[in-house]
């Protein structure tokens, strides 16, 4: 079956999302992830695009973001293609990292941007990853509210902040309210459709967890071992039942974490 074409945004503004092949994490330490918010910047000035908002999670990207001299397939070829390389020669390995080409859907009013900006920025709080937005390193959610310099840089906040309001005190307070409503929206996702083999599930254990065998899962302390279950029910869309299967952890926990 022939590919659907990429829809075209009128507005040039987009919402992105790149996976990792197989599932797998990009980013395995804080250095990888302050690389590609490096590639970000980088290609920023080149692309003359302007981002509005990103979150990188375990095995995805969440990017928001309006084109600029360059069409958006030659951006994103130029990110995926310096980060890529980068990630293969720290790692030593060879081949895609990326799944398939990235996603996107065109964010064509005020009112859907801001419904994007919020799903993007709640993401690691939907999936178990942190306590609050507040506290997720590695999204914009802090170059709006406390003018964090180096994602100040990289990210363009204004925009948003005037759709608010145009005295940037009272965008920022607005802002935050916003961003404190937990609402079911409905934008663009990894799919998920597709059941994830025990082989594959195997190898998200052992990448994510940094084991040999998903048994070892057993021997962590309660707080780190329930977090790595979490993100595993959440984010890697492993069934209870395979999360079970291959660590050897009663179900009950598995439920509970």
């Amino acid at each position: 079956m022939p590919r659907r074409g990429r829809q075209k945004s009128e507005s040039g503004v987009y919402h992105i999302i790149l996976r990792g092949i197989n599932r797998q994490n990009i980013f395995e330490d804080r250095k990888d992830n302050q690389r590609f918010l490096h590639v970000l910047q980088r290609y920023k000035e080149t692309s003359g695009y302007e981002l509005f908002a990103f979150c990188l999670m375990g095995n995805h990207i969440h990017l928001l973001m309006r084109v600029g001299n360059e069409p958006l397939e030659q951006i994103m070829r130029r990110i995926c293609g310096s980060f890529v390389y980068w990630y293969n020669k720290k790692y030593e390995r060879i081949g895609n990292l990326f799944q398939d080409r990235f996603k996107s859907e065109p964010v064509e009013d005020d009112a859907y941007f801001l419904t994007v900006l919020r799903y993007i920025h709640q993401n690691p709080y939907k999936a178990g990853l942190a306590s609050d937005i507040e506290n997720y390193s590695w999204s914009s959610y802090s170059a709006y509210t406390n003018g964090e310099m180096n994602k100040a840089k990289l990210v363009d906040v204004n925009f948003a902040l005037n759709i608010f309001s145009e005295d940037q005190k009272k965008a920022a307070k607005i802002f935050a309210d916003y961003h404190k409503e937990v609402k079911d929206d409905t934008c663009l996702d990894i799919d998920e459709s597709f059941r994830i083999t025990d082989q594959e599930a195997k190898e998200i254990i052992q990448s994510l967890c940094k084991v040999k065998r998903g048994t070892e899962l057993q021997k962590m302390n309660k707080e780190q071992r329930d977090a790595y279950i979490r993100q595993l029910k959440l984010e890697y869309k492993l069934s209870i039942r395979q999360i079970e299967r291959l660590t050897e952890i009663n179900r009950g926990i598995v439920c509970k974490a």
